[in-house]
């Protein structure tokens, strides 16, 4: 496997339930289509460094590693491989 980091990124989010549905990068938006996998890293990190909460999603037949930094705001997107086929769909 492997991990591309995209810079220039940003995650729009659904306000009620907070989990990412859209990927904006390079002028493209993708919608995300199906949520792999939530991993929420508040007791495991530094106060230097904060808690964070890393999604795994499907967008445009491509996975990605969405983490949200939880004292600054700001999404980390990484690319890491293909998506494959029987995710359950985004709610």
């Amino acid at each position: 496997m492997f991990s591309i980091k995209v810079p220039g990124s940003t995650v729009s989010v659904d306000r009620v339930s907070g989990r990412p549905r859209e990927i904006r990068t390079g002028g493209e938006r993708l919608p995300v289509t199906a949520l792999v996998s939530v991993r929420e890293e508040r007791a495991a990190y530094p106060s230097a460094v904060g808690p964070r909460t890393v999604f795994v999603v499907a967008a445009r037949g491509a996975r990605y590693r969405l983490t949200q930094r939880h004292l600054d705001g700001s999404w980390v997107v990484e690319e890491i491989g293909r998506a494959e086929a029987g995710y359950a769909r985004a709610a």
